[in-house]
C-alpha cells in the first residue's frame, strides 16, 4: 500500500514505522523510525515544538527519529520504496 506524505506523518506520530528508501547517494536505507515523542529518549526530544505548518505541508522531506541509530534523520517522500507500520 502506498501512503501519502500526510498519511505517513500521521502514522509516524502514533507508531514506529519501517521505511525503506533510496538515499540521495543512491544507496538503499532500511530505517525504523517514529515521531511519537514517548518513543524518543528524553535527551533527543525537541526543546520547543514550534514549526511552520505551511513548510510542513509543502516540504518533500520528512524528519523522523531513527530508533536504531538513536538520532534524527530525514528522507524524501518520493524516494520511499516501502512504508510499513510496526506493532
Amino acid at each position: 500500500m502506498e501512503y501519502t506524505r500526510n498519511e505517513m506523518l500521521e502514522l509516524l506520530r502514533i507508531r514506529k514505522c519501517r521505511v525503506l528508501f533510496t538515499k540521495v547517494n543512491g544507496e538503499e536505507r532500511d530505517m525504523t523510525c517514529t515521531l511519537k515523542m514517548a518513543e524518543v529518549p528524553e535527551q533527543h526530544r525537541p526543546k520547543t515544538f514550534s514549526f511552520n505548518e505551511e513548510a510542513e505541508k509543502t516540504s518533500d522531506v520528512i524528519r523522523v527519529f531513527d530508533v536504531n541509530a538513536d538520532g534524527w534523520r530525514s528522507f524524501k517522500v518520493d524516494s520511499v520504496k516501502q512504508f510499513e507500520v510496526l506493532q
